[in-house]
């Protein structure tokens, strides 16, 4: 008997799993588990049927079957020695939930053992808070300064609190539905407390001692704070804290400027403070491609954010409630004044109290865990994903390490981790998204590089909008055209990128985005006038024209 898994895709009820398991099951299959949330079906085929034959069979049942892959059986997986659970998961947030519910479906018997709030950093702290201020902070912000001749809108001081208020009720409702919820309908096991390694296959939480087959790390991590002289002496904010106000600062000064310190000082100048962004490096997004980097700088500095690049910190006072920020920038000494410090100088992996040296666990200079490309870690009992490893540090790539993780670790698919291709937004005003190659890291592996800077008042949505401040860059193989990244400055970028990660994924060429339909008044027809410049002045096409 082999096991296999196809995704399906047309199922929304449970009458359809019902379709799909009655047509397997009269081909020949046995074992059969489908599941139309998840889009697939597992089942098992004696020697001489062939998988494409299940496919079939799905196929006559009306719906539509996709990529077929051989999986393990669970007792393959199994060490040879009893444990509490197959699958004991350190965190709660998206990797931990993804990863549960795909040990489930291989009949694992799963524990979720979380320290602090279910749903992890996104859904409580991060992600779905953020954009929700953010949209109302935008609202503000076009209300004072509202491009159109004729339109006479205004804004009053912002009442912080209730906004806080509604932002946390949004979050309880999606904590519940996106996570707590699911807990009974997955069948998996919630534990509080806080877990700690005793040996490479034991954790210790709340005095007990629980063993499993296979552990996932996914404990997130947490803000870091520098090593300023006086920093720990004053009352600072994290992002988390930041969103906890009841009251708009007068003055808020931002020490970092990387996507976390743009996005909240953004959000807080346009509810009505007065904010300094700043930053050692001497230019925003020093990772980034320079017309990015320059748009960016254009967009803030235009909108009254005031700038501080370059700087060297010296010490941090508080005088009252003043916070007072003392820093060389230029070779000249200066004092920046706030009433509220939001420090934002990136992430730290939560793995302090894990007692990973007794599992047997290698972690990496700032406490990351170190994994390979199935996600295993130095223990070929434990996996980790997410933002405890460092890697690129969006939900969307845990849920996914956390899936490949599962399988790995209960399926047995020895499935590799594929992060070459991960679309990155970070939601200003306007927006930065970006895929694939700068043009830097292009030339660095060697590549000869063509690319092509489309400026935002060439591309007629922005004309429209009267909101022409940013850009579009195209990176290709000169030799091939093939597209090895997208960069875009604009509003909706993040809606625009998806498209430019397909692109980048399946070998599109310049050409091929050349002669793709875009829709016109779009913002995303500035991929294909970007496609278009590599070789044509846009700027005297008629509409539409290519």
């Amino acid at each position: 008997m082999k096991k296999y898994r196809v995704n399906v895709q047309g199922m929304t009820c449970t009458g359809c799993e019902e379709h799909v398991a009655v047509a397997l099951e009269n081909m020949g299959a046995r074992g059969i588990e489908v599941d139309f949330r998840g889009g697939e079906a597992v089942f098992e085929l004696p020697n001489g049927l062939e998988v494409e034959t299940a496919k079939k069979a799905i196929a006559e049942a009306k719906y539509q079957p996709g990529e077929a892959e051989e999986v393990q059986s669970q007792e393959m997986m199994q060490l040879g020695d009893e444990g509490d659970y197959d699958y004991i998961i350190i965190g709660s947030g998206g990797a931990a939930f993804s990863s549960a519910i795909e040990a489930v479906k291989y009949g694992a018997k799963v524990a979720i053992i979380e320290r602090g709030t279910v749903g992890g950093t996104c859904v409580n702290i991060g992600c779905v808070p953020s954009k929700t201020l953010l949209r109302a902070g935008e609202i503000n912000h076009l209300a004072k300064n509202n491009p159109f001749i004729g339109l006479h809108t205004s804004a009053g001081d912002v009442d912080l609190a209730p906004l806080i208020k509604q932002k946390n009720e949004l979050v309880t409702d999606l904590r519940n539905s996106k996570y707590v919820d699911l807990i009974d309908d997955y069948g998996f096991e919630l534990i509080k407390g806080e877990a700690k390694f005793a040996d490479e296959k034991t954790v210790e939480v709340n005095g007990m001692q629980l063993s499993a087959k296979r552990f996932l790390i996914a404990t997130g991590a947490s803000p870091a704070v520098p090593n300023i002289p006086g920093l720990d002496e004053v009352d600072y904010l994290t992002s988390t804290t930041l969103l906890e106000l009841k009251k708009v600062p007068k003055r808020l000064t931002v020490i970092g400027s990387g996507y976390i310190g743009m996005e909240l000082g953004q959000l807080f100048h346009n509810l009505g403070s007065e904010v300094t962004l700043m930053q050692r490096s001497p230019r925003l997004l020093k990772e980034y491609d320079p017309e990015v980097s320059e748009a960016i700088t254009h967009a803030l500095t235009e909108q009254g954010v005031n700038l501080v690049t370059g700087a060297s910190f010296e010490r941090i006072e508080q005088d009252g409630d003043i916070k007072k920020v003392h820093v060389e920038v230029n070779g000249k000494k200066r004092i920046i004044e706030a009433d509220q410090l939001l420090v934002a100088t990136g992430r730290t992996p939560n793995t302090a109290t894990l007692n990973l040296q007794d599992a047997g666990v290698e972690v990496g200079p700032r406490g990351e865990i170190v994994i390979d490309e199935y996600s295993k870690t130095t223990n070929s009992r434990i996996y980790a994903a997410g933002d405890v490893t460092l890697g690129p540090q969006f939900v969307y790539v845990a849920a996914y390490q956390g899936g490949v993780a599962a399988g790995n670790a209960i399926g047995g698919l020895n499935k590799k981790l594929n992060l070459e291709v991960v679309p990155g937004v970070t939601f200003t005003a306007p927006a930065i998204a970006t895929v694939g190659l700068t043009e830097q890291q292009a030339k660095e592996k060697g590549y000869e590089v063509k690319t092509s800077v489309l400026p935002l008042d060439a591309v007629p949505r922005a004309l429209v909008n009267r909101e022409t401040t940013g850009v579009f860059k195209l990176v290709a193989d000169a030799k091939t055209l093939k597209i090895l990244g997208a960069h875009v400055v604009a509003e909706n970028a993040g809606d625009v990128i998806y498209a430019a990660t397909l692109a980048v994924k399946f070998d599109l060429t310049v050409e091929d985005l050349r002669e793709t339909l875009a829709p016109y008044l779009t913002m995303a027809e500035g991929l294909k006038l970007a496609a278009l410049t590599f070789d044509k002045d846009v700027s005297k096409l008629s509409c539409c024209a290519g």
